[in-house]
């Protein structure tokens, strides 16, 4: 496998696993983002701060990886994506994103981290079709097109 850092990704998972079960002991809520985000308006007392500063912190998050990360791994690289996307497709792809998780009723990171932890009869058939549509996806893209 290409790229496969296994340390990483476990500290990873771990911090993952971390923050969602102290979002859920502090605050009683699941962290997924598209309802951590779609919940924010409409404006309700006392509902509001904990899910700005929560998602303020995913690319505080990302950010402190990209400069941190390298130093403290070695396996890590201080490299950034290229997008070979015009912004018009990449305001379509996330539209799609945004209809897929109202239309699944939460996000990949909602269904895989939280609703599967839970035992969740809709995570477990939400996550098995994400990943039934990401198999096929790199199946055709890899050997079809």
């Amino acid at each position: 496998m290409e790229n496969f850092t296994p340390l990483t990704a476990t500290i990873g998972g771990l911090l993952i696993g971390l923050a969602t079960t102290l979002l859920w002991l502090f605050n009683g809520r699941t962290a997924g983002i598209s309802s951590i985000a779609g919940e924010i308006y409409p404006f309700r007392n006392g509902a509001i701060l904990w899910r700005v500063l929560f998602l303020l912190g995913l690319p505080v998050g990302a950010l402190a990886g990209y400069f941190v990360g390298p130093i403290l791994f070695s396996e890590l690289t201080r490299t950034t994506p290229t997008i070979d996307l015009s912004p018009l497709w990449l305001i379509i792809a996330g539209l799609l994103v945004g209809v897929g998780t109202h239309l699944g009723n939460g996000c990949t990171s909602g269904h895989g981290i939280c609703g599967l932890s839970r035992l969740s009869p809709r995570s477990f058939v939400a996550v098995g079709t994400f990943m039934a549509a990401a198999i096929a996806t790199v199946f055709i893209v890899r050997h079809v097109v």
